[in-house]
């Protein structure tokens, strides 16, 4: 059976939202090229992307509904159906997964009572396993909300979403204090986060990640990072120590060790070899 056209918004809802889509437009050129964040508009206003959202998005971009839904199902960044106040997302590609993110899925599925993509009874928390959060140095990554929690075990992880059900202060590794997935969409649909300190919060990169990215332009070697986990160690959460808690060695990459061959060798061709159509 054909469904029934979407409901449209309470008038005062959409008053509003078409004011805040208007600066979305406002923005680019093209004025589809404005669906993304609208997508998170909508998403801001009930917790997911619901047909009446899609209707809306069509309507003020001059999209059909079947152009916004290909979109809207094609990013897992949309949900499809209610979710949490916290979207609890374990990262479960190939590094996490061999540092224990497996592991932390598994013990949260357990501890929450939940599968992937399900959300608790109070509503609190949505658990789903992820693909690469770009945190590899920082593996196992948990993240809430698109907020990092990093070098996870499944100590800390049920730790994590006892606090966030039991609404205690929660704070990321790294980036602003967090905010409920609604507020989260918000400010992804490109609207500031009005809140005090919290752009100041974001901070810089890790020294994991700097350290890398001083090898990279050629720049001294600095100590191995080895972060701790669950405040244990000779140090406080998110400084680095070395393995053995002594001063820090230099830690060349392993990117850096000498190679038995080279693309140039001729005992190692490099390519293919055989000539084009054999």
């Amino acid at each position: 059976m054909p469904r029934l056209p979407a409901p449209d918004y309470p008038a005062d809802i959409r008053a509003r939202l078409e004011a805040d889509a208007g600066e979305i437009i406002a923005r680019y050129p093209g004025s589809r090229s404005a669906l993304l964040p609208m997508l998170h508009l909508v998403q801001s206003e009930e917790g997911h992307v619901t047909p009446t959202g899609l209707r809306f998005c069509a309507e003020l971009l001059d999209l059909t509904t079947a152009e916004v839904t290909a979109v809207a199902t094609f990013y897992s960044m949309y949900r499809r159906k209610p979710s949490g106040d916290y979207q609890v997302g374990v990262c479960t590609n190939t590094l996490c997964a061999v540092m224990g993110g497996d592991a932390i899925f598994e013990a949260l599925q357990e501890h929450l009572g939940v599968g992937n993509d399900e959300t608790t009874e109070d509503g609190k928390v949505t658990l789903e396993h992820i693909e690469c959060n770009a945190a590899c140095d920082f593996a196992p990554v948990v993240m809430v909300n698109w907020e990092f929690f990093d070098n996870q075990t499944p100590e800390s992880a049920r730790k994590l979403v006892d606090d966030l059900r039991a609404g205690r202060e929660v704070r990321p590794t790294r980036g602003a204090p967090l905010c409920t997935f609604k507020e989260t969409a918000r400010i992804l649909a490109g609207f500031p986060d009005e809140r005090p300190g919290a752009v100041e919060a974001s901070g810089s990169a890790g020294e994991a990640t700097l350290a890398g990215l001083k090898l990279a332009k050629g720049e001294k070697a600095g100590p191995k990072v080895v972060s701790p986990r669950g405040g244990e160690g000779p140090a406080s959460a998110g400084q680095p120590v070395t393995e053995t808690g002594e001063a820090p060695q230099p830690h060349p990459s392993s990117h850096d060790a000498p190679r038995g061959t080279a693309a140039s060798d001729p005992d190692n061709p490099a390519g293919p070899v055989a000539k084009e159509g054999k």
